[in-house]
């Protein structure tokens, strides 16, 4: 299946609240998969082509362990991350790049400041300057350069679509979704972005969750669980939802998309039309409610000021 490239026909998910009138509302679409693949519940159009941004992390993570690819848990988790910049989250980074023999400066992201507010003003506070570490997916940057490495190719051009390690990780893109890619850009911090549909990443999320042990994409899997505190920080709601939610693995993205699989193989995959934070815990959790989690779990995800339309209501 190729998805089609076309405006999405998103719906309204979630309207903003105002002494109980209708403020604003937020658009977007929603599927919930079963551990079948069959659809639970679809909202909007999760069909057509979009691009998934960082939720494609837990998928070229999952590419780069077929590679050969060999680290703990944590270093799997800062792979598929969008980290805050906590010291935790450089020195994991840091840990993958120096197993290696690579320093900061062989990084193909950007310099940046840290993602997280308060790590931001902290690091601006101390005089310090942008930096490649600091950037929300020098993780990731770093297990590509270690694949490179494990594999003996080039380095120096990891990061075009045209290497045989963006290449590997197109395939393993379209396996796991079963999908063709119908169109590559550049993602905000230089890698390949491949695009594809809600559907397909759902489908892909509920296979990473269910892996097998000792697979590769087990490897994924478990190092997001151990560690969530790395896949995104401590003041993040992916995080906080991930420690609430046995077994749950999760991973959001610039745009407002999110993916999560819970170990049964059910998953979820969303996107907010407007591009906007706001709305997207508020889908998920009413997302996951339709996946049998508990409702007790996801009340802490709640905005009283938020309330989900007819369309994603339980």
């Amino acid at each position: 299946m190729i998805p089609q490239e076309r405006e999405p026909r998103h719906v309204p998910l979630v309207h903003l609240l105002r002494d109980g009138m209708v403020e604003g509302v937020h658009h977007g679409s929603v599927v919930v998969l079963a551990p079948d693949g069959s659809t639970l519940f679809e909202a909007g159009d999760p069909d057509v082509a979009m691009y998934p941004r960082s939720t494609a992390k837990p998928l070229q993570a999952a590419a780069m362990a077929r590679l050969g690819l060999r680290l703990g848990p944590s270093g799997f988790a800062i792979a598929a991350a969008s980290h805050s910049g906590e010291p935790r989250h450089l020195e994991a980074a840091a840990a993958v790049l120096e197993s290696r023999g690579f320093t900061e400066t062989d990084l193909g992201n950007p310099a940046d400041l840290p993602y997280d507010p308060v790590e931001r003003d902290a690091w601006i506070a101390g005089g310090r300057q942008p930096s490649r570490l600091a950037h929300n997916c020098s993780g990731k940057h770093a297990a590509m350069l270690a694949v490179c490495q494990e594999q003996r190719w080039d380095v120096g051009g990891y990061l075009d679509p045209a290497h045989p390690l963006q290449r590997a990780i197109q395939e393993t893109v379209e396996e796991l979704t079963g999908q063709t890619v119908p169109r590559v850009a550049t993602d905000g911090c230089g890698a390949p972005l491949f695009a594809l549909s809600l559907r397909g990443l759902a489908r892909a999320a509920s296979r990473i969750a269910t892996a097998p042990d000792g697979s590769p994409e087990s490897l994924v899997a478990n190092g997001i669980r151990q560690r969530p505190d790395l896949v995104a920080g401590t003041r993040r709601d992916v995080t906080r939802l991930m420690q609430a939610v046995p077994g749950l693995i999760a991973k959001d993205g610039f745009e407002a998309v999110q993916l999560a699989a819970l170990p049964n193989g059910t998953a979820v995959a969303l996107k907010i039309a407007d591009g906007g934070d706001r709305a997207r815990p508020a889908v998920l959790a009413a997302a996951l409610a339709r996946a049998d989690v508990d409702p007790e779990l996801l009340a802490p995800f709640s905005d009283p000021a938020l309330r989900v339309t007819d369309a994603l209501a339980a």
